[in-house]
Order: C-alpha cells, then structure tokens, then sequence
C-alpha cells in the first residue's frame, strides 16, 4: 500500500517573509488569520499583485503556512505564483515583501507592476493530485 504523496505549496515563504507576517498578525490581534495574496490586472506592465490581511478563509483559498506565519492564495491567483518565493526586504529607503517568481516574464521600471503568464500546465496538474 503506497501513501498518498504531499500535494506541493503554490509558493514559498522565506524566513525574514515569514516573522514579518507573524509579527504584523500579532499585532492585529484576532482579527485576521492570515494574509491574502491575489493578482490583479493592472500597472503598465499589465499585472499587481495584492496583498491584505484576511479576516476568514475562504473556501477555495490556498493555504502556505511557514514557521507560525499564514498566507491565503485567491484561487484565481495560483496559475501565476506557483513557484513563487516571497521575501520581506529592508534598506535604507524601504521595507517591502518581494516576490521572485518563475511565471514573471517581465516587470516595470519602478517595480510595482509585473507582466506575468500562467505557470505550466504539469506544475498545475500537480496541485490537484
């Protein structure tokens, strides 16, 4: 008898990605469970990703949990992050989450807006076994 192999995580969380989140979560207190990744069309390169603190999950989110940090995935947003790393980045004139992401064909001079293509059709079919 052969035990069911682990489904894949949509994406990544990096450490430093991962105590911010739960830090932002504690601060919130009860009212959020977690932070929701989405993609929009948008910006001059054609797409953004979205981020907000999520006060339930719903049915067909995605979940990434990592070192006590949760991150919820709109559905619609899987075929462009799978394979995704996300990271929380600090220099002299910033403090962002990042994302490094194999489905992104390009992205805007100021960094805001990306022009990303659907992750491949295998990589998909993974998630669903």
């Amino acid at each position: 008898m052969s035990s069911a192999r682990p489904r894949p995580q949509v994406m990544k969380l990096t450490d430093r990605a991962a105590e911010r989140i739960k830090a932002i979560l504690a601060e919130k207190g009860g009212n959020a469970v977690g932070l929701r990744i989405g993609v929009k069309k948008g910006g001059c390169a054609g797409m953004e990703y979205t981020m907000d603190w999520a006060g339930e999950q719903k049915p067909f989110d995605e979940v990434v949990e990592y070192a006590g940090a949760r991150v919820l995935i709109d559905p619609q947003a899987v075929m462009y992050l799978l394979g995704a790393e996300m990271d929380y980045r600090t220099d002299k004139l910033s403090a962002q989450f990042v994302f490094s992401n194999p489905n992104q064909a390009s992205a805007c001079g100021c960094g805001e807006s990306v022009n990303l293509v659907p992750a491949a059709k295998d990589k998909l079919e993974a998630l669903q076994d």
